[in-house]
Parts: structure tokens; sequence; C-alpha cells
């Protein structure tokens, strides 16, 4: 099991992406579990028709504990397990406490010996590297995280920082920087300004996202570009991301 936590400035793209990568490695053989760990609970709402999952910190308010996976999971396209973290009421208590609370219950309820994924996304909130959306990072739950970023000046001052964080955590042998992924916004020489940063922080680019209307277009279906038609350039240019970060062409 792969346990990858997707940070990036917010609004690059991160939980639309993730969402096509998790698609991706189930055409490829995988079995993935992706974990929306923002309080707007939207990661995963493109994998489930529009179903969405019951946040886990909604239940938890709601009924104090969380006794079965089966209340908090939602099953998507190709078998992807869905959840989403939630938050609490707004302008009430710390959204990093919720996520906490939210990976703490899925532990004790073995969420990952249940559903053995062979990969697990973390899609987290922005590019907040702080208190709980730290936990990924610091506690061991992701192996690697990938920074999504796009040759934006702020997009660039986030991935930086965010880059700062895990190495701060470098000598505790927790999540290591598996790469960025250039998510495209169209900006003049997109590609030299992120293959500079990336040199910067010495750092791979390990996915190339061109802009494409057909993204937004199937998202407004509730569906990924990759559900919507997989024989698209744009489709195959994510299903070859997911290639890059499985390692190889598919499961054998």
């Amino acid at each position: 099991m792969k346990k990858i936590a997707i940070y990036g400035k917010g609004g690059i793209g991160k939980s639309t992406i993730t969402s096509s990568l998790s698609v991706g490695l189930s055409i490829l053989g995988y079995r993935v579990m992706q974990i929306g760990c923002d309080p707007k609970a939207d990661s995963t709402i493109n994998l489930t028709n529009g179903r969405s999952a019951i946040p886990v910190m909604t239940h938890l308010r709601e009924h104090g504990i969380c006794s079965s996976l089966s209340d908090v999971v939602v099953e998507g396209v190709n078998g992807i397990i869905c959840v989403e973290a939630g938050g609490p009421t707004p302008g009430l208590g710390c959204a990093g406490r919720g996520l906490i609370a939210t990976l703490n219950t899925l532990e004790d309820l073995h969420a990952f010996a249940v559903y053995r994924p062979d990969f697990v996304f973390f899609d987290v909130l922005g590019d907040v590297v702080c208190g709980g959306f730290a936990m990924p990072i610091r506690e061991g739950y992701a192996d690697e995280v990938i920074i999504m970023t796009s040759g934006e000046k702020m997009s660039l001052f986030a991935a930086r920082n965010i880059k700062t964080a895990i190495d701060n955590f470098a000598d505790r042998n927790y999540a290591r920087l598996r790469g960025l992924i250039l998510n495209r916004r169209g900006i003049n020489d997109e590609e030299s300004i992120v293959r500079r940063f990336a040199h910067e922080i010495d750092a791979e680019i390990i996915g190339d996202i061109p802009r494409d209307n057909n993204i937004q277009l199937y998202e407004e279906q509730n569906k990924t570009v990759i559900q919507g038609d997989p024989e698209l350039p744009i489709s195959q240019a994510i299903l070859n991301v997911a290639r890059h970060i499985a390692g190889n062409g598919g499961k054998s």
C-alpha cells in the first residue's frame, strides 16, 4: 500500500486532478482510496456521480461516535473508496483538529486493513502545512507528498512553503517529496518557469497536465474527464501520470 498526500495552493485543481488520478490508477488495475481533507467535503464528488459521502466530522457531531465504516464510506466508480473528513460548524472549532479526528477514526476502524487499497490519496486543504493539516506529512500517514502547482507566482510560493515543511520533518523519517505535478493555467513560458523552480528545490516534475476545457465539461456532469472520454488527449495525459505514480503500466 502506498499512501500519498497531495498538497498545493487553494484553487489549483487538486481535487479534480486527484480524482482523475484515482480513476486512472483504478483503470490500471489498482484498488484506490481517496480521502478528502477539506471541510468543504467536495474532494470525491466526481467519483460518486454527485452522491456525497457523509463527512466523518458530520457523523461524529450527530452521533458522537462512528461505529462502522459504512457510515462514512461511499464506493465510487471502479470501486474507488471515497471518504470525506468534513469539518466543524462554520465559525466554530478548528478544521485541522477535525482532520486529526477523522484520521484517528479511520485508524480505529481499521479502514486500511478492511479495504486493503493499493493506493491511498489524501487530498489536503490548500497550502496549509500547520496543525492538523500537516498530519499526513508528520504523523506517518503518508509515505509520499506530491505538490501540485502552476507557473503562477502565488502557486509557486505555496509550493515552496510546502517543500520547506517537508524538509523540516526529513530527520524524522516522515513523508518524502515524490515530486511536482504541473497543472497548467496557460501563462506565458509556464513549463520553463516550473522547470526552473523544480531545479531550485531539487524536485522532479512527475506530471504535466495541459489546460483543457473538457475537464470542466465533464466536471459539470460529476465525472472525471477520464470517465467522460478516456480517449481524449487530456485523459491519456492524466493516465500517463497515473502510470508514473504506479511505477509501471498496470497491476500484474
